[in-house]
Order: C-alpha cells, then structure tokens, then sequence
C-alpha cells in the first residue's frame, strides 16, 4: 500500500525492488530510460505506457533490439488505469512532451506516486519565464520541484517530483557551474553547442531526415533551454544550438572571460573540488568526442586556458546524461543509493 506521502528512502525495506512506470516508453529517451531499470538492481519496471491515441503494442515492435531481452507491452495511456497504477507502483518517470507531463504530473503525486519529470514542465523556477519560453501556464505545484542537475543537486527523499534537466542545459551547466566564480563580473558566457538529431524526438520531421539533415545553427538567440541554462548558472548566457548529421550525442564548446589574474592551478582546483567524487563525470586532458560518451552516463569535460579567456569543450549522450540516465542517477540519490548504481553497462537502444 503506497503512502499518501512521497516515499522516504529510510522506509524502504533492504534490497526492495522499487516498482517503476515509465511514460513516454515509445520515444528515445522513454525506451532508453526502461532499459535502465529493466537491468537495475534496486528498481522494479512494471509499467510503460504510450499516448493513448496509440494502440497496445509489444515494446520490441517498436525497438526490435530489445526482443528476447524487455518484452513488455505497451500500453496507451488513460485516466481510468490511475488507481491500478498507485496500487502496484511507487515512481513515475515522464518522458512526455511538456504539456502533457504538466497535466499528468500532478495527477499522478495526488495518487501518492513519486514523479521525476524528463520535460520542461516544472524546470523554470519563474511562472512569467515559464509561460513565455514554453507558451502555457506552469502548474502550481503544493511543493516546488527540485532542479535536477544531479551533481549540484541533494535529494531528500521526500520530494514530490523531481524536475530533470535538459540535454543542452545539462552539458552546459556542468561545465560552467563549478569556474562561476572566476569569471570577470561582466562575462556573458558564450555556449555552442552540436547535438545529433535523437534530441528531435522520435516523430518523423523532414529536417531531421536522413537526406535533409546538414550541419546547421537553429534556435538562435530564442531556444527554450537559454533560460534554463540561465537559471543554473545565475547569469545570462549567449546559447547557439547547432544540429549535426549523427544519431545521438551533444559535443559544447563554451567560451568566458576570467577575471584578472586567475591561473590554471585554480581553474583546476575548482573541477577538481566540484567533481573529484562524482563517478559520472570525468576531467579530460585532451578535448572529448561524441564518441567517447556515447551509450555512457558520462559528461566529458575538457578546459584549455588562453589568457584571460577560458575554452571549455564537454560531451554528453544526449538520450543518456542528458535524460534517461540522469533520471536515474536522480532516482538512486532520491533512495540514497549510489549514485552510478545501475549505470555501469548502458549501451545505446536507439
């Protein structure tokens, strides 16, 4: 019998599967995120569901990848499964287009599950930001969401839901956060960054086809996860996202001004103090690439020091760090697991 409360970790009985419905399975980053807890030691798949404008569906019709390995079946989406859903699951990941998660989240915490929410619902801390970067109302919710960026980020286990980042504000913020301090008082960070066309969402598009996709600058100056990025670094940012002719992954090149006089002995103290003790993300010495992270739960980061400028080069799977597998880590934070629990072997689904 669930809680009417979110669930506390401490009331988890050692080594209990926690039960977990994923919405949105039929997308990329809702498939990659079953994969996950399907293979996770201390959480239980038992639900995936689809729109319900879909018909029930085997999952590995959809990824034949996966027959033999998650044969479960797909189900669409209605109000009327809700009771069943909070008598047989404790945790709800959403991996739905923003308007749809902000219609069910709160649905789903009145029903006493635990929400971590993949889309922009509840990221922006500001209704008025939220309203004019996503075009509808933000729901109020009794208790605000946490910002999910899981190395800057200490759960309770008593959070309703939990707000994911996105892709993009995730490379970004972790390269940026910890040199925030050093930079000159007046220094707009300038963030280009190339993702693969994953991040586009599984629905066919001609700009995201094989024949149309070319290297090319979109979003300029008005993309939604500006003021996310924004938020997370407490200044405004200058942000170009590029879309590049590969499947998945998001490779940032992020340029600032220091302030006078800092060095690189504390350029390297501050990654070292932010991340010597988080296992997913890795200081590297040479630039990184895509190929180097993905199908992993790493974010790659690289700095190179030019005078009073710093170069920042940093790389993430943009279907795992930068969604499914941060969820995830989120989720072993929540239930005071490790946080690389389950993250070991991901590989790529998609």
């Amino acid at each position: 019998m669930l809680h009417d409360t979110p669930i506390n970790s401490n009331s988890l009985p050692q080594h209990a599967g926690v039960r977990c419905a994923v919405f949105g399975a039929s997308g990329y980053s809702g498939v990659e995120l079953a994969w996950l807890l399907h293979n996770h030691p201390q959480f239980e798949l038992t639900h995936i569901f689809s729109s319900g404008a879909r018909e029930p569906e085997c999952l590995t019709s959809l990824y034949p990848a996966l027959a033999g390995r998650l044969e479960l079946a797909l189900e669409p989406w209605h109000e009327s499964l809700l009771s069943n859903l909070a008598a047989s699951a404790q945790v709800a990941f959403l991996a739905l287009p923003h308007e749809a998660s902000a219609e069910l989240a709160p649905q789903l915490i009145a029903a006493g599950l635990v929400v971590f929410d993949l889309s922009g619902a509840f990221r922006l801390h500001h209704a008025e930001v939220h309203e004019k970067t996503y075009g509808f109302r933000q729901p109020m919710l009794a208790q605000a969401a946490p910002y999910g960026l899981a190395e800057w980020t200490q759960l309770t286990g008593n959070e309703p839901l939990i707000a994911v980042p996105g892709c993009y504000p995730t490379v970004a913020s972790l390269a940026l956060k910890p040199i925030m301090p050093l930079l000159a008082s007046g220094c707009t960070p300038i963030i280009n960054a190339v993702s693969g066309v994953s991040g586009a969402g599984r629905k066919a598009h001609a700009h995201t086809s094989f024949c149309e996709v070319s290297l090319q600058a979109y979003g300029v100056a008005s993309h939604r996860h500006q003021p996310e990025i924004s938020q997370a670094v407490g200044r405004p940012v200058l942000f170009v996202p590029h879309l590049g002719n590969f499947k998945r992954g998001i490779l940032a090149t992020i340029y600032v001004q220091l302030s006078g006089q800092v060095n690189a002995a504390q350029i390297n103290q501050a990654y070292q103090q932010a991340y010597a003790t988080q296992p997913l993300v890795r200081l590297c010495a040479k630039p990184p690439a895509i190929a180097h992270v993905v199908g992993t739960p790493y974010c790659d980061i690289h700095w190179q020091q030019a005078g009073e400028q710093l170069i920042i080069c940093a790389a993430i799977d943009n279907l795992l760090k930068g969604a499914a597998a941060q969820a995830l880590q989120l989720a072993n934070q929540y239930f005071g697991l490790p946080s690389a629990l389950g993250l070991g072997q991901t590989g790529a689904i998609v």
